[in-house]
């Protein structure tokens, strides 16, 4: 199997640090999304808490993709099938 590396930007990537800056923000909103569903009574406030976490999880989930695209500590490892290998 053939990997192909990518090279990566400067630790000073402004962008980098803007995404990590928001992850930061998206994981203090996860966790006010937790601690209002762990005091949601009305079944309709917990199902609309259950959103409020999805919703946020994947925003985190994005932001930790982009940040390890960007990063210059990670290394992508693309097989040629396209498949990413993180390391």
């Amino acid at each position: 199997m053939k990997n192909i590396l990518f090279t990566k930007r400067s630790r000073s990537d402004p962008e980098l640090l803007a995404l990590k800056a928001e992850l930061l923000n998206a994981q203090g909103e996860l966790a006010c999304a937790y601690q209002q569903f762990d005091q949601a009574l009305d079944p309709e406030l917990v199902e609309s808490c259950i959103y409020q976490i999805s919703a946020v999880k994947a925003r985190c989930n994005y932001l930790i993709r982009a940040i390890k695209e960007r990063s210059p500590d990670t290394v992508a490892a693309v097989n040629l099938q396209g498949e990413a290998l993180w390391t």
